[in-house]
């Protein structure tokens, strides 16, 4: 693992790839890879191997967060491919180079240049110094906000589905919900029913609104939140997205 991580960054050094490039290149990696992974026997839940197409496709989507997808989700995979699924979904969320600054804050390794221009470029930040507080608030937010959300969810799922598959299935609806992934796991009776049985649960359907909302406010808009006291105080950019947001939202309904 180590050997492939350095790899990729003396790649990186000796062609000189600017920000963009690497993260362009990152995230082929990651789909490569994730497609590789859902195409092995260990990733479907009848121990078949799935179509490279398939499982590419799926890693595509996943890592992109569109939620189409060309099998049944809940059926098709087992634990293993669904929990692949899953971290590309986060990946996907939160941009891999943002997760790789993250491992570093959390191992108390020290970011280095590199690494902060490269979030400055994902993230689209501007001011050098604002990479480790954005990336706090990134990591503890993403915790939070998931973390609440699964054990809400878990709660409603698990006297339906049993202890384990309702633990599991909230944690992933969560993590799908506020990454906008639009992936779940209720096609176990129905394939492909989405969440239509829980249309009238007002306990699942508003949770899972929650996470969408907060999810796709974005981070920028979390770190000015953070520090909020008034409206106006507020950057244009996070009072454009609140307002837009909110508009559509009623303007929807």
């Amino acid at each position: 693992m180590f050997r492939h991580k350095t790899s990729f960054r003396n790649l990186c050094r000796r062609r000189k790839l600017l920000p963009s490039q690497m993260i362009v290149l990152g995230f082929l990696c990651i789909i490569l890879l994730g497609g590789l992974l859902l195409s092995l026997p260990v990733s479907s839940a009848s121990g078949e191997t799935t179509p490279f197409s398939d499982a590419l496709f799926t890693a595509t989507s996943a890592t992109c967060v569109t939620g189409l997808v060309v099998v049944n989700t809940a059926t098709h995979w087992s634990l293993f491919g669904q929990s692949i699924i899953l971290c590309l979904i986060q990946i996907g969320g939160l941009g891999f180079m943002s997760i790789a600054a993250m491992l570093s804050l959390l191992l108390r390794r020290s970011i280095s240049f590199s690494e902060r221009r490269n979030v400055m470029e994902s993230l689209n930040l501007l001011e050098y110094d604002k990479v480790s507080r954005m990336l706090k608030y990134i990591l503890y937010g993403t915790a939070a906000f998931e973390g609440a959300g699964a054990v809400i969810l878990a709660a409603r799922f698990i006297p339906d589905l049993g202890f384990f598959r309702g633990l599991w299935t909230g944690l992933f609806t969560s993590v799908s919900a506020f990454c906008n992934a639009g992936f779940d796991l209720m096609g176990v009776q129905t394939p492909f029913s989405s969440m239509t049985a829980y249309a009238d649960d007002l306990v699942v359907t508003l949770t899972i609104c929650c996470l969408i909302f907060l999810g796709g406010l974005g981070f920028l808009v979390w770190a000015d939140l953070a520090g909020f006291r008034k409206f106006s105080k507020l950057s244009v950019f996070s009072k454009v997205v609140l307002l837009t947001s909110l508009l559509l939202i009623l303007l929807g309904h």
